[in-house]
């Protein structure tokens, strides 16, 4: 069966490892299926597209980027797949999104800096290279102050909601994504739909509305996942006519976390893959 993992990250946006390495780690993983979807950016997708085919690596490359939104006051990641990463529509919005994040990270910035952690912009710049500096990069750098051993305890203590880094998100609403994906000719997927820290009620309206939107898609499966949790978005995605996607969300190696690991759909899903041509499989449980 066809291997897929369509959620994964490089440094061009928070994750750790190169275009290069993070290619040659999905090789090694036996991935067939591969989508690189960075925050807000396309820019690894030319330099994968070109490694691939420099090396003659046995991947097929879907384009993508996980672009972020504003949804009532939630911050949502939809993933864009397949798209054209030349239409205007798609690059305009990214353009955008770029501007934003370079804004929050200079407030981010300026506040932890406020709070006695002096250059710490400066440091976190130094770890993003020539990305943009992400809340990741900001983790990083604290870690490194010994403020905490892991990123989501600097989240805890400093970056997360209410906290002295926290800066509220200015991203475009749903609507405005979905219709830059779709004229990109992509498919719009609601990212880690089981992450958002929200209610039952609150998921379904979510989906509801992203439906609505001209949502395409949603994530049901990831390698941290019970499967009861994984049979439950399953079910969701059914009720609400979604087709599904599976992806590891790598950014990092770790001991529970890699490229394409436990990755499977429930039986009765469709495959986002499935409207793709020459694209046909999936790994069932």
């Amino acid at each position: 069966m066809i291997k897929y993992d369509l959620h994964s990250h490089t440094t061009h946006s928070d994750g750790q490892l190169s275009v290069e390495q993070l290619l040659l780690r999905a090789v090694e993983k036996n991935i067939d299926v591969f989508a690189i979807t960075d925050h807000d950016t396309i820019a690894a997708v030319k330099p994968a597209q070109a490694y691939i085919k420099n090396e003659s690596l046995p991947l097929t490359l879907i384009t993508g980027v996980e672009i972020s939104t504003k949804w009532e006051s939630f911050e949502i990641h939809i993933v864009a797949l397949n798209v054209d990463i030349n239409e205007e529509a798609l690059t305009s919005l990214l353009t955008i999104q770029q501007q934003k994040r370079a804004a929050r990270a200079i407030e981010i910035g300026r506040r932890l800096e406020k709070n006695g952690f002096d250059g710490i912009y400066e440091q976190a710049q130094e770890l993003a290279g020539d990305a943009q500096i992400t809340r990741a990069h900001y983790a990083r750098a604290l870690i490194t102050r010994g403020v905490a051993t892991t990123i989501p305890g600097v989240f805890k203590k400093y970056l997360g909601r209410a906290k002295t880094g926290y800066v509220p998100s200015d991203w475009c609403d749903m609507k405005t994504a979905i219709t830059a994906i779709h004229a990109a000719g992509g498919v719009a997927v609601v990212a880690h739909p089981g992450r958002y820290q929200m209610s039952n009620k609150w998921l379904r309206k979510l989906l509801s509305q992203f439906k609505d939107a001209g949502g395409d898609a949603m994530e049901v499966a990831q390698p941290q996942q019970a499967p009861t949790e994984r049979q439950f978005l399953g079910g969701l995605s059914r009720e609400y006519g979604l087709l599904c996607s599976q992806g590891s969300d790598f950014h990092f190696p770790t001991s529970w976390l890699e490229l394409g690991k436990n990755l499977y759909l429930p039986k009765d899903c469709q495959g986002v893959w499935q409207t793709w041509e020459g694209q046909e499989g999936v790994t069932h449980e």
